[in-house]
């Protein structure tokens, strides 16, 4: 495999060899991604390991994917993946002949991971970081719904208005601030107000005489 001397022959074999492994972790393919991604990765280090760099780049490489894996299924916050792309790309570029040679393998890497994203339009995907996307969602949708009820509370309640209302303003409630709209009404600040309805975020306003 001489043509591996080549930084662009380099690029391309990482970034294949990547798209592979990471497409057998994104989607059901039986097998097939893992043994392309695995036999041209195999390709790629065993030109490149020497003495100097020997096996324990292979070691990175591999510890690297190992916590991509364990964030996918068990911390999915994404910061132990963070370090395996890292690891990953150190195992990559470390035994390069030279520096260009070394920042494209890692840029072929780091292109390779989301591209593998696409074989998810076309093979049943693993959902591997559906837990990661679920709290996500759950956690804003609490914090939507406590906001809500929040300012559900405030219906009825007096206040003053904090700036001139065009008719949007700030207004001042049990000490608290809040964006609000007097709809259609101008109002000056320094004005007592009540809060009439809550819609969602919305708080409308009237004038308190």
């Amino acid at each position: 495999m001489e043509m591996l001397e080549s930084a662009t022959v380099g690029f391309l074999v990482v970034f294949l060899g990547t798209l592979f492994i990471f497409g057998e972790i994104m989607v059901r393919s039986k097998g097939l991604f893992a043994v392309l991604g695995i036999g041209i990765m195999s390709l790629y280090f065993s030109y490149h390991l020497t003495a100097d760099a020997g096996l324990w780049v292979v070691l990175l490489y591999l510890i690297g994917l190992a916590l991509i894996i364990f964030d996918g299924k068990v911390t999915t916050d994404g910061t132990i993946a963070l370090v395996g792309v890292l690891l990953m790309i150190l195992g990559l570029s470390l035994p390069t002949p030279g520096i260009i040679y070394g920042t494209l393998v890692a840029f072929a890497l780091i292109l390779a991971v989301p591209s593998s994203f696409l074989f998810t339009k076309v093979f049943p995907p693993r959902n591997l970081w559906n837990k990661m996307t679920l709290k996500d969602k759950l956690s804003s949708e609490e914090g939507y719904n406590s906001m809500n009820e929040t300012y559900k509370e405030l219906v009825g309640k007096s206040g003053v208005t904090k700036t001139p209302f065009r008719p949007t303003g700030t207004i001042e409630v049990e000490g608290k601030l809040y964006s609000a709209t007097s709809d259609n009404q101008w109002i000056q600040s320094d004005e007592k107000i009540k809060v009439v309805s809550v819609d969602g975020t919305r708080i409308v306003v009237v004038q308190d005489e």
